[in-house]
């Protein structure tokens, strides 16, 4: 049997929450890195696989494609999953998880693109405060959010593996104080410093990529 074939990039953190889903799952991928910055999502082959040029983009072994992260994290649960507990069956409790997909995709990366998009590809060399406030926002929001050990319920659902993503790079960003968001920063030390997961966070290249840049462009 053939391997699931990610394309993603070291800079991403909604690829990161894909070999984190693949993690869960014990499901081997085939990595295929593609260079953001150097624009190899813009070549015709990649155009091909996805119009849209976004990475993470899977492969799967009978060709079928799919992209978006979020998209492609329920797919793999629904195909290689042994059980539902990534993504509940249950229809409250799937919505639940749903919710804190777009949470991810509407609230936290969103709002890292709109501070990092500006530093990686238009050569801004700002990092205004207005920014860095809508960040820590998203810090407030996800806090309140969080009633138990993990976004829905007490145990690890795609909503975590999805929002962990975006939450690691803002942290190294911007890092979470524990004393203002207490539960924000016990369900990150959970799931990001967990042994299974603290390899594919921490090798998150976005940050240094993003300060490097800063230092670039203010020349």
């Amino acid at each position: 049997m053939g391997k699931v074939v990610l394309y993603t990039a070291k800079i991403s953190p909604p690829g990161r929450s894909v070999e984190l889903t693949a993690k869960a799952l014990g499901l081997g991928l085939e990595i295929r890195q593609v260079n953001l910055l150097a624009g190899e999502h813009l070549k015709p082959e990649y155009l091909k696989l996805n119009p849209q040029h976004t990475v993470p983009t899977i492969v799967d072994e009978d060709g079928t494609v799919v992209y978006d992260s979020h998209a492609i994290n329920v797919y793999l649960v629904t195909k290689y999953g042994k059980d539902d507990g990534l993504y509940p069956k249950d229809v409250v409790t799937r919505a639940k998880v749903n919710a804190g997909l777009h949470f991810d995709s509407g609230v936290l990366f969103a709002r890292l693109r709109f501070y990092f998009e500006p530093i990686l590809y238009f050569g801004s060399g700002e990092s205004p405060q207005s920014k860095n406030d809508y960040l820590y926002k998203a810090y407030e929001l996800l806090n309140d959010t969080l009633v138990n050990d993990y976004i829905v319920g007490n145990s690890l659902t795609l909503a975590d593996l999805s929002c962990i993503a975006s939450i690691a790079s803002i942290n190294a960003l911007f890092p979470i104080d524990a004393t203002k968001y207490p539960k924000l920063g016990a369900w990150y030390a959970r799931v990001a410093e967990s042994p299974c997961y603290k390899p594919i966070i921490d090798a998150d290249e976005l940050p240094a990529v993003v300060r490097a840049k800063l230092v670039e462009n203010r020349k």
